[in-house]
């Protein structure tokens, strides 16, 4: 069966994540997303506005051609969803989401149920409205609440291994859980709804060979997210942020080095890996930046919001996301340290 964007399957083996029969580090999907250039969210942003007004036009004219101009606004928002980590590489039914409007208009039955407001397909569809208009804005709070945690509390890390991760999360957890109120109604728990079969697969590359999988089956992205970043950190995997480039990278079972293996900016041939130790050695034990003080402090302050519950966690995660965002921007030399103190000071 093909997936949608809110219903879609992966498999889960011991250390992999098998999408639609590609093999997959675990964590390497969340990585990705970490990595996932600001922009193309605020280009969806940008579509998803102009396709909200579009869809209630629809329903208010009831005709072909509103359909036909909210499905072209749609298309737009799947051509950037559809080639983002993990869709990218689902057998998607991209029939079916290229022509869900005119579809759904030429179903006399599902129409009507549709506009029904009592209705469990009305139910259904507003459902996958809000979800597609929320989902910029979800992967921003990802972003911020991984990235915050990698660098806060991962990063000091002298080792790293599965025993190291599950410290550095728990003090994490503790955290969150002891500012418990913040977080909406009960406690802090990282918890998605998901539907779990455990199946038989043929092994990928050793032929003849059978796996026992665990399929689960998603209606969000950032649910599977968060879930191949956990079981990543299980496995002794965890994505760190190059000290040389800044790009995120995945440490794969327990290895520990600062740098990754892409080629480093400004070099021709030779890696982040390669060029960072001599960098290191030359520059010594360097202090912090002045816009990575800036950030630490904005980060201080606008934990110590969220503790008092002047903010709540999804604006904290989204603060911190546009504080981070802002630290890169002067690091590339695109704002300058001044710039950088006066807008973070603004948030």
């Amino acid at each position: 069966m093909a997936n949608s964007f809110d219903c879609f399957s992966v498999l889960f083996g011991k250390d992999k994540v098998f999408i639609n029969g590609k093999a997959f580090a675990l964590g390497q999907c969340s990585t990705d997303i970490l990595n996932l250039d600001s922009g193309a969210l605020s280009e969806l942003d940008k579509h998803i506005g102009k396709l909200v007004p579009a869809v209630k036009s629809l329903f208010s004219e009831k005709t072909d051609s509103a359909a036909h101009s909210a499905q072209e606004l749609l298309n737009a928002v799947w051509d950037l969803v559809f080639t983002m980590p993990l869709y990218r590489d689902l057998n998607m039914d991209t029939f079916t989401s290229y022509n869900l409007f005119p579809l759904l208009l030429a179903d006399e039955e599902k129409w009507i149920e549709v506009q029904d407001a009592k209705s469990e397909g009305h139910a259904m569809f507003q459902k996958f409205l809000d979800g597609l208009e929320y989902f910029p804005e979800s992967i921003r709070t990802f972003r911020g609440q991984i990235s915050g945690m990698l660098d806060f509390y991962f990063e000091p890390l002298t080792h790293r291994s599965t025993d190291a991760y599950a410290n550095a999360y728990a003090r994490y957890f503790s955290e969150m859980r002891a500012v418990e109120g913040v977080f909406g109604d009960g406690p802090f728990e990282q918890s998605f709804p998901t539907e779990i079969q455990f199946v038989p697969m043929a092994h990928p590359a050793e032929g003849g060979k059978a796996l026992l999988a665990e399929k689960a089956v998603f209606s969000y992205l950032t649910h599977f997210l968060y879930t191949d970043f956990y079981r990543g950190l299980m496995a002794g995997n965890a994505p760190r942020r190059c000290h040389n480039c800044g790009i995120y990278f995945l440490l794969t079972a327990g290895y520990n080095t600062c740098y990754c293996n892409k080629l480093a900016p400004g070099e021709t041939d030779r890696t982040c890996r390669k060029v960072g130790a001599h960098k290191k050695e030359a520059q010594g034990r360097v202090a912090a930046t002045p816009a990575q003080k800036e950030y630490a402090k904005a980060y201080n302050r606008l934990k110590a919001r969220k503790q008092r519950g002047k903010i709540s966690v999804d604006e904290w995660n989204a603060i911190v996301a546009k504080a981070q965002e802002l630290k890169e921007q002067t690091e590339r030399g695109e704002l300058s340290d001044e710039e950088l103190r006066r807008q973070l000071a603004a948030l």
